[in-house]
């Protein structure tokens, strides 16, 4: 096994985690007691993370979780849900750091979290005043950020819930939803060897645009579950992906191992495949699916119960880490560290 590091977060802390080549894994905890959310890794320089917390804002580390900063002291909502590195758009070396919160605001910094500024009409969208999340209808939050590879000025968005929103001017303006994506976003993807190509997970299914965003459609084909929660797209085949799904988000949120989860794998045209070398159903979702940067065919998950397991043959067969964390909400990929 080729060593790679990952870093988690469980809801309260963050977990490095440093896979060694004969298997083993050590781990190291930090920011304990922090709420942390939501993690993103620099694409290009693996020591230089941001997490965001449930009502403490961002901290960042520019030494893989040695020491930490925080640095969203002018954000005014510090409940912070999903945080994004741009792999497109840099200034003076340091790329843009964007950060969702709730209610819904999306804030980009460009000078390494130093300071932050609202991509203000966002929430100013026709469809904003009915966003809502069940579970506190007052409010909703942006569940999810997906830069452009390429395009520096090409973003989109899910709001959890009101769907997929996209800006072609780097957050200046923004475009409400679109039909036939899906109002209950949970991930958003894109991926560098299709430029036009933009994934979506949601509560009621997965959803696929062919032309950056303009126009989408449902690909649901072959699944038997359609609350969708994680996302993974293979590193180097946009053809090549992968989902989570359940029931519906009482599965998916309950700790009694009674998910009733599957992964689902689809290639090209084809309809989804559940996948096999798993517990049938899985007793635990899985929150957090991530393809491996230069691995072609791998695929981690990493369960809400803090079970993280592994594929190195697109989901074939599976081996556990040697590593089990209290809880597990979200995974990144130190790309070029390896231990």
């Amino acid at each position: 096994m080729r060593p790679f590091r990952l870093f988690a977060t469980t809801g309260s802390a963050v977990v490095r985690l440093d896979i060694h080549d004969d298997g083993r894994v050590t781990t190291a905890t930090s920011l304990d007691g922090s709420g942390a959310q939501c993690i993103a890794v620099d694409p290009v320089d693996p020591d230089r993370v941001f997490v965001g917390t449930f009502d403490a804002g961002i901290y960042r580390t520019r030494d893989a979780g040695g020491s930490w900063e925080r640095v969203s002291h002018d954000l005014p909502h510090k409940r912070v849900l999903s945080i994004a590195i741009s792999p497109s758009r840099h200034l003076d070396g340091a790329r843009a750091v964007y950060a969702g919160t709730e209610p819904s605001q999306l804030y980009r910094s460009d000078d390494d979290g130093e300071s932050w500024d609202e991509l203000s009409t966002l929430a100013e969208l026709p469809s904003a005043p009915g966003w809502s999340f069940p579970p506190r209808p007052w409010t909703s939050h942006v569940r999810w950020i997906a830069p452009h590879h390429d395009d520096p000025d090409l973003l989109f968005v899910g709001i959890e819930l009101g769907g997929v929103m996209r800006s072609t001017d780097g957050g200046g303006t923004w475009e409400d939803r679109k039909p036939g994506s899906y109002h209950d976003s949970h991930a958003v993807a894109t991926h560098p060897r299709a430029a036009g190509r933009v994934y979506e997970a949601a509560g009621g299914g997965v959803a696929l645009s062919d032309d950056r965003g303009q126009t989408w459609r449902e690909v649901d084909g072959g699944m038997d579950r359609h609350y969708v929660w994680g996302l993974a797209v293979d590193s180097a085949d946009p053809d090549l992906w992968y989902v989570s799904a359940t029931f519906s988000a009482r599965n998916a949120h309950r700790s009694d191992g009674q998910a009733n989860a599957h992964i689902y794998r689809k290639r090209g045209d084809a309809p989804w495949q559940q996948l096999g070398g798993l517990p049938d159903p899985l007793p635990s979702m899985p929150y957090a699916l991530l393809s491996l940067h230069d691995r072609p065919g791998s695929l981690v998950a990493g369960m809400r119960d803090g079970e993280i397991l592994l594929s190195e043959d697109a989901g074939d067969t599976w081996n556990p880490l040697d590593a089990r964390l209290p809880a597990l909400l979200a995974l990144g990929e130190a790309r070029h560290k390896r231990p």
